[in-house]
């Protein structure tokens, strides 16, 4: 009786999910309709105005989520050509586009960490040896995630696959539940504060998080700008390490555990460490691509080698030496779906910039910062990007969404270029601060229980508050050091 009354529920849930689905997805395609029937704006080229039109119901459909991203990326790169917005060459132009394949290139790479948990040695060496208290335990899991956010550019899986389950045995070890009303003793500030740590190493490297690349490919299209692979990391460097140290000890103050010493945690690592065994063929062969394909994306541009290509070889490595196989690059299913999300917002952020509509839309902005600083109008753009990001429930959303938009118009109020490119990419993955929804690895560690709503958004409100602060004033003088503003 029990068993047919739980699938005639499951059969309602589905029933339900499928309706509401399906109204997300009209409500989608109505979004675009009226866009599209609306009078082209005078100074806009027609074709610029109707793919306007399909990429705002594609943002919207990512935000809405009737269907996966994937597939509302392939219907949107359909219907450009179905139109005639484009052809169909323009419309699959994307795929060629080497950022994207270096983005995939990392994908398949990290999945090498979690085959040969390589990923979790590091995290636990770290514990073992700065695991004694609460807060250096804290600092040891986001020193690991700083270690591994180069090559895993899944934000997502790096927090959620490595550093939470690493997290989630700390707390049982402490017998720290949300179960039993415990999460208080270790586990709400172990869980806050290896989130927020996620989004600071984020916003270090441009190899860690899905959608930076699509920033660089963005400030390129839209201004000549290119960021490499260094000048990301060195522009985002001191900012970011500030931030690693000052966030985990505001969290610890206005946040506190209860349980403040943690000498198990230092043995339970031992005890993981000494499970695990001696590094296997496999996990150094892993440690040596590793390394490689760092010292490539560090020293690449003087050798003439680009970051996608440095990507790839350590991706042959990896094959050649059976450390992945073709079956593992087949299941990496992150690095396929990227992919085509990935191509489809490419190519339409590329010919909305080339039909004018960016530069359209600067021009029309302008008058909004006019008669302040470049540097001032970039600051009050960079907190409106900021804080926007409530409004989306995914960074890449905002980030195709916005950022071009917001470069174009920081650009003309005379901002420092390269400057306003590196403020709104670092910001883009920042934001995910303020809410359980807005970035990738949000639903994971709040989904545990261990930290209520409404305190994760204060706690979220006043982190973000600090990263403002942080990357504004010690930024703005590290950046000032490098010259550039």
């Amino acid at each position: 009786m029990k068993e047919s009354i739980k699938v005639q529920s499951n059969k309602e849930a589905k029933v339900k999910t499928d309706n509401v689905n399906l109204i997300s997805l009209l409500g989608v395609f109505l979004i675009g309709l009226v866009i599209w029937i609306i009078p082209t704006p005078a100074g806009l080229d027609k074709q610029a105005w109707h793919l306007f039109a399909i990429f705002v119901a594609t943002i919207a459909g990512f935000i809405l989520k009737p269907m996966p991203m994937g597939s509302i990326a392939i219907l949107a790169i359909t219907l450009t050509a179905l139109t005639g917005t484009l052809t169909i060459k323009e419309a699959l132009s994307g795929f060629s586009n080497t950022t994207i394949w270096l983005v995939v290139a990392a994908f398949f790479i990290s999945r090498g960490f979690i085959k040969t948990k390589l990923g979790a040695r590091i995290s636990y060496l770290f514990i073992r040896r700065f695991g004694k208290n609460t807060l250096g335990l804290s600092y040891a899991l986001l020193a690991s995630d700083l270690i591994l956010a180069p090559a895993i550019p899944s934000n997502t899986s790096r927090g959620g696959g490595v550093i939470f389950p690493i997290i989630r045995s700390v707390c049982d070890t402490y017998g720290s539940t949300p179960e039993d009303g415990s999460e208080r003793k270790i586990g709400s500030f172990l869980i806050k504060s290896g989130f927020q740590g996620n989004l600071i190493t984020s916003a270090m490297f441009m190899t860690a998080m899905a959608a930076n690349p699509l920033i660089s490919t963005l400030a390129y299209d839209v201004a000549g700008l290119e960021i490499t692979w260094m000048g990301w990391f060195i522009a985002a460097l001191i900012p970011g390490i500030v931030s690693l140290i000052a966030i985990p000890y505001l969290l610890y103050k206005i946040y506190p555990p209860e349980v403040k010493e943690t000498p198990d945690a230092s043995k339970l690592a031992s005890d993981k460490l000494n499970e695990m065994g001696p590094m296997k063929t496999s996990e150094k062969y892993m440690l040596m691509v590793f390394g490689l394909i760092l010292i490539l994306w560090v020293f690449g541009k003087q050798i003439g080698l680009s970051a996608t290509t440095a990507g790839l070889i350590g991706l042959n490595v990896l094959l050649l030496t059976q450390v992945l196989t073709w079956e593992d690059i087949k299941k990496e299913q992150g690095a396929w779906n990227t992919l085509v999300w990935f191509a489809a917002l490419v190519m339409m952020a590329n010919y909305i910039n080339k039909l004018g509509m960016i530069g359209w839309f600067s021009d029309l902005m302008q008058s909004a910062v006019s008669g302040m600083s470049g540097i001032i109008a970039l600051l009050l753009l960079a907190l409106v990007y900021y804080y926007s990001h409530y409004f989306f429930a995914s960074a890449t959303a905002h980030i195709s969404a916005m950022y071009a938009a917001f470069l174009a118009v920081a650009l003309s109020s005379g901002a420092p270029p390269m400057l306003s490119a590196l403020v709104l990419a670092f910001f883009s993955n920042l934001f995910g601060s303020t809410t359980h929804y807005g970035a990738g690895p949000a639903p994971v560690f709040f989904g545990s229980g261990y930290v209520p709503q409404n305190t994760w958004w204060k706690l979220g409100f006043i982190i973000s508050i600090a990263h403002v602060v942080i990357w504004s004033v010690v930024g703005g003088v590290w950046w000032k050091v490098l010259g550039l503003w």
